[in-house]
């Protein structure tokens, strides 16, 4: 999404002590108090290995750090942290559960959880606790984490993707306000591409960028990979029309969208060759830390997602789920330390370090400073609410995790299109790969 220098991550690290961050002693001394009174009390000698997804706002990081390292001193738990990409993530935790060995906790994307549901270690406790405290949990997430009444992770946050764009570029194209449905957003895109200031969408396969945009065309027009049963409804009239109204917004892109990942509508915006996108707040924050980009970061506003013909939000975000494997040795740390990071005292300064790049999962935190620190981050408040799970009406269990990693809603537009296929044999395609599936 963007590749931070040294520079913007000392500059993040700034807006994190600006954030008024609980660091320090203040910190050390709540997470022994916090330690003390926990229903659940590290083992003598604990060893956390813990997987998680690459920061993409630095300050982020440093308030999980600043976390980790209370946790470690408060309850004498050796952490041992490392990152890998969102692709890297699911193999690798995929590699843990079929050996048994290597990783304590893996923190990933989507429905993570769901792809080893018999080997997790069971989170009823600890979601029961914290969804009791802190106002229940939205409702996408809480479904991305259950198998029947089981919690096997917990939802930690969801990273809230929204329309991010140039105000003077679509006020000159006649659109002072976004359009807040699809014809409105297909007429503007058009305008756009006519002034030379086109938008663009991910067609690649781009984890977060091309399945997220594409799921909310797919279910804003009421088609879905799978029906309320999970029989395979792909090959619909519905589908169709999500197709045409696709086809009609990527002959308005910028060229090369077939070919991006997560990380190529950020460069291109930030190079000045992209005016409307679908993405993370991380845009614009790092225009916003780069002093040359000061008209660039005035000029960015966020709206959220049009609503398509089925009248309501159908918005594909992404859920960062942590999950503990039931191998693991130290199950209560494991389960105290997902517990201590949602705490309102490590959540709302974690929150404001994210910088509205990720949003809560817990009812309690609406009201997070980090929503009103600055205005053009509202918009990504609203994610976790107004998120489907990435099943959308299906059941959100290791086939749906799958179909998602196997991009077949991000083939069959893409292939459609780029004009490698037509609608019959692009939707005939992503429903043989899905009956596969859910066979």
């Amino acid at each position: 999404m963007h590749d931070f220098t040294r520079r913007s991550l000392l500059q993040g690290g700034t807006a994190l002590a600006a954030a008024g961050a609980l660091t320090g002693p203040a910190l050390l001394d709540f997470a022994k108090a916090w330690a003390q009174a926990s229903p659940w009390k590290a083992e003598a000698g604990a060893k956390l290995t813990v997987m998680r997804w690459k920061r993409f706002v630095p300050a982020e990081d440093d308030a999980f750090n600043a976390m980790v390292a209370a946790f470690k001193a408060a309850t004498g738990t050796d952490m041992n942290v490392f990152s890998e990409s969102f692709e890297d993530v699911q193999p690798k935790a995929s590699v843990a559960a079929n050996t048994g060995s290597g990783i304590d906790l893996a923190w990933g994307l989507h429905t993570l959880p769901q792809l080893f549901p018999q080997k997790v270690l069971l989170m009823n406790d600890v979601a029961d606790y914290l969804g009791k405290k802190y106002g229940g949990w939205t409702d996408a997430a809480a479904i991305t984490c259950k198998q029947g009444n089981d919690w096997l992770g917990i939802p930690v946050a969801t990273i809230g993707g929204y329309m991010t764009y140039r105000k003077s570029a679509t006020d000159k194209a006649g659109f002072k306000e976004f359009p807040k449905d699809f014809p409105g957003f297909l007429e503007m895109c058009k305008a756009l591409k006519a002034n030379n200031t086109p938008a663009g969408f991910a067609l690649g396969h781009a984890t977060g960028d091309a399945n997220g945009w594409l799921h909310w065309v797919l279910w804003g027009h009421g088609a879905y990979t799978v029906d309320k049963s999970d029989k395979v409804v792909i090959n619909s009239p519905e589908t169709q029309k999500a197709l045409e109204y696709c086809k009609a917004l990527s002959d308005t892109f910028i060229p090369g969208t077939a070919s991006w990942n997560d990380g190529s509508n950020n460069k291109a915006y930030l190079a000045g060759e992209l005016y409307c996108t679908a993405n993370g707040i991380s845009i614009y924050v790092a225009a916003k830390d780069d002093p040359k980009m000061k008209d660039l970061t005035e000029d960015t506003q966020h709206a959220l997602m049009p609503v398509g013909p089925i009248g309501k939000p159908t918005e594909l975000q992404l859920c960062v789920p942590i999950l503990a494997f039931n191998f693991t040795k130290y199950p209560n740390a494991s389960k105290a330390f997902i517990a201590f990071m949602l705490e309102k005292e490590n959540y709302e300064k974690w929150l404001s370090g994210a910088r509205g790049y990720l949003t809560q999962t817990l009812n309690a935190y609406d009201s997070a400073p980090v929503w009103t620190a600055d205005p053009k981050n509202a918009v990504f408040g609203q994610a976790s609410k107004r998120a489907l799970p990435a099943s959308g009406i299906g059941t959100p269990g290791e086939k749906a995790a799958s179909a998602i990693a196997d991009f077949i809603v991000v083939d069959m537009f893409a292939n459609f299109c780029t004009g490698a296929k037509d609608a019959k044999t692009a939707m005939a395609e992503a429903e043989r790969q899905l009956k596969r599936i859910y066979r």
